[in-house]
Formats: structure tokens, sequence, C-alpha cells
């Protein structure tokens, strides 16, 4: 049996409500689908053609989020040899991602989709992981804590700056990546040689005062 390719209106409006959603929900988080319709110049009714309800429509913004962090992750994973480089290239560029989403993405961390979340980055989360058995493997991250907790406690870390932290903020990159350098054993002295070392990870930020 062939399988019919979505029409092509069909393939750009599904892309426009993604679009309207994203907008509208970093106005206000709490957009409804009225709103986003609106928005994306679509009836309700057309919208829910696309999507259930508004947590679809959320979870497809989240899943849509998370092939970019993957690939990300994809990328930085295999460029530098050294695990502190990394670590601090790869939260950098998963800040600048999320800085441009900041609300979608704090959607994506509330406890209400946490769980779709986890599983859509799980190969973020595998990154994470072999990033951290590297770094203590080779003496550069800590190792009183088993690499599968710290793992997960610099995720944790992370989701709270990108929850908590104004991403307009002068130098929020900055402290993003210092944030996660600390929790992974390194003093900010430490943090301060390696991003003085390779001033491209952070690009001309100030440190948050």
């Amino acid at each position: 049996m062939t399988t019919r390719a979505p029409r092509r209106d069909s393939v750009e409006n599904r892309a426009g409500i993604l679009d309207a959603a994203r907008s509208a929900l970093a106005h206000d988080p709490r957009a409804s689908i009225d709103v986003i319709a609106r928005s994306a110049g679509l009836s309700r009714r057309t919208l829910y053609g696309h999507f259930d309800d508004r947590d679809a429509l959320i979870r497809e913004l989240i899943s849509t989020g998370a092939q970019r962090f993957n690939s990300i992750a994809e990328s930085v994973a295999v460029a530098d040899a050294d695990p502190r480089i990394a670590l601090a290239r790869l939260a950098a560029r998963l800040w600048r991602e999320a800085a441009h989403v900041q609300v979608a993405a704090a959607l994506a961390l509330d406890e209400a989709h946490v769980e779709h979340t986890a599983t859509a980055l799980a190969p973020l989360r595998r990154t994470v992981a072999a990033l951290v058995r590297r770094g203590q493997d080779d003496g550069s991250f800590r190792t009183d804590i088993a690499a599968p907790a710290l793992a997960r406690l610099i995720e944790e870390v992370a989701r709270t700056v990108v929850a908590r932290t104004d991403a307009t903020s002068t130098g929020a990159a900055n402290l993003a990546v210092r944030t996660l350098l600390s929790i992974a054993g390194l003093s900010w002295r430490d943090a301060d040689e390696l991003l003085g070392a390779h001033p491209d990870i952070i690009e001309g930020e100030e440190p948050v005062a």
C-alpha cells in the first residue's frame, strides 16, 4: 500500500501553526488554541486538523526543538577531545539556542511535559553522560559523584538555569557555561583559565554583575 505524501498546503499550515505557537507562547505562556490559530491566520477547526489539543501542539514544539538540540550535541561531542571544552561549548551553544525560544524551552521543562521532553532529548542526555565519563576517566571532572548521578545533576542545573535566568541579560550565556563547569568540578579559576584560552566559546559576553 502506498502512503500518500502530505499536501504542500497542509505541510505549510502545520509549519505556520508551530511558528505562530512559538511567537504566541513567547508573548503569553498561557496563550490559548484560539490565539495561536489567529496568529497563524487559520481557523480553530483547521488547527485541530493538525493537533488534537494544546498539549499535543506543545509536545510537537518540544519534539522539533529537541531535534535541534540533539543535532547540536552530536556535532559538539566530536569537535573537542578535551571534555571540559566540549562541555563548555555544548552549554554555550545550547544556551544560545534556548535563549531564542526561552518560553518554549521553559514549557518543555515544566513538570507537565518533562517526561516527553526527556524522551525527545535522549540523544542529548547520552552525549552529556558520555562527556561526564570521559571527564572522569581523564581527571578533568569530579569523581566524588558517580557518572550517572553527575550527568543527571548537570542536566537538572541546566534546566534551572534555563527556567530562572533572563536570556536577554548581559552575560547570561557566560553564567550558564560557568555554572555547568562548576557542577562538573571545575573551580572558578579553572573556568576562567579555560574560557580565557578559548574565547570563541563565549562570544564577547561580559560577566554577569
